[in-house]
């Protein structure tokens, strides 16, 4: 008699949790696919190398052809262009020919000798050249590289790419950085459902240590893998941990603060925010000039985007830019320390609120007081059963 109110209320409970997977494979659809399906250009820099009219032309001409997709300027040299790369201004400079550089195999890519003046070597040949700095992006030097590919094919000439900064031979895409946050995101994020789940009886101090601890455990093992064990970087290992460890605390402390406000949907919160709008928009695959808008605009202070540009900084451009992106991820950890703390205050006036009713309950006769008790340690049990399986579902 009772089966069909049981397993229907057992079919309610089931399609109760389903509701966390789904969304997850609503809102990673629309995130992934939202920045990645189409990438194309769109106000990405371009330098024309020359100061005479036909530089003038030839960067009027393609800024009109390709209606907002490259934001093309003339500079007056080799060393300008350069300069221009290796502060990530620019994704490209092409200087035309005639008497500006060597001509090579079309498409084919030279790493340059570090040298940024105009002397012989490098001015001294008839061909067209494109200049790039794959450390900052790959596939955005490899949308310039397309563009003037074309470009050097009315002049009826082969093209010559120069990488003024090309990446480590460990990470030949240069996209190494970006699956490296992958594997620190989901050891933070991972880490939060067990320390909210499982040490939610803990106080808030204690936790706040365990993430902090848990930070740094995990960003060990991201700096193993970027160097003596995948060799992603071949320099500059120090800097890359410690911008590892301020990312994780990050998102350690946030995800912790969220627990006491989210309860068994952390994990969906902390996925939004630290997989689905973070992998995205950290210019770790994509930089902005290549993705829709909304992306490119959280690549500006999301901590991913921080983290993928700082440790570019650091490892290839000497440094430049790092402050900024170190102030992105300080910022991220500051406030995930203050979530935590107003949290910590958040359980102690609930149980400042709860101790008024456990002393009533108290005082209650000694039977109903063991009914009472079995059947709330019942009910927490369903309910940390509950959470116990959201949180399960998320990792």
């Amino acid at each position: 008699m009772s089966a069909g109110p049981t397993t229907k209320g057992a079919l309610r409970h089931v399609l109760g949790h389903l509701l966390t997977p789904l969304l997850m494979c609503v809102g990673m659809g629309l995130a992934y696919l939202g920045a990645f399906h189409a990438p194309a250009p769109h106000d990405l820099r371009v330098d024309i190398v020359g100061s005479g009219p036909h530089a003038q032309v030839l960067a009027q001409t393609l800024q009109d052809k390709t209606a907002g997709a490259l934001d093309v300027r003339t500079v007056p040299d080799r060393a300008t262009a350069t300069a221009h790369l290796r502060d990530r201004s620019s994704f490209g400079a092409y200087l035309p020919g005639g008497g500006q550089a060597a001509s090579g195999a079309t498409g084919a890519r030279h790493v340059a000798d570090g040298t940024t003046g105009g002397g012989p070597a490098a001015d001294a040949s008839p061909g067209p050249e494109l200049l790039v700095a794959s450390a900052s992006s790959d596939t955005s030097a490899m949308a310039a590289e397309k563009v003037f590919t074309k470009v050097a094919a009315t002049q009826g000439e082969p093209l010559k790419v120069t990488d003024v900064a090309p990446v480590s031979p460990g990470d030949p895409t240069g996209q190494g950085v970006f699956f490296l946050l992958v594997a620190l995101s989901i050891g933070s994020y991972a880490s939060v459902a067990v320390i909210g789940g499982a040490g939610a009886v803990l106080p808030m101090r204690i936790r706040a240590l365990l993430a902090a601890g848990t930070s740094l455990v995990v960003s060990l093992i991201g700096a193993v893998f970027a160097g003596p064990l995948f060799h992603l970087v071949d320099r500059g290992l120090g800097g890359v941990w410690a911008l590892a460890w301020l990312y994780c605390a990050g998102i350690l402390l946030v995800g912790v603060g969220l627990h006491t406000y989210l309860k068994r949907w952390t994990t969906l919160g902390v996925m939004v925010l630290f997989v689905m709008l973070n992998f995205t928009s950290s210019g770790g695959i994509y930089r902005p000039e290549l993705q829709p808008g909304f992306f490119g605009s959280l690549h500006a202070f999301w901590n991913g985007a921080g983290f993928v540009e700082g440790v570019r900084g650091h490892v290839y451009f000497d440094g430049q830019g790092l402050g900024r992106n170190v102030l992105v991820l300080a910022l991220w950890f500051l406030a995930g320390a203050v979530l935590t703390v107003a949290a910590g205050r958040t359980e102690g006036r609930r149980a400042a609120a709860a101790a008024p009713v456990a002393s009533r309950a108290s005082a209650v006769s000694a039977a109903g007081a063991r009914g009472r008790s079995e059947q709330g340690a019942k009910a927490q049990i369903e309910e940390d059963i509950e959470e116990e399986i959201e949180e399960a579902v998320g990792v």
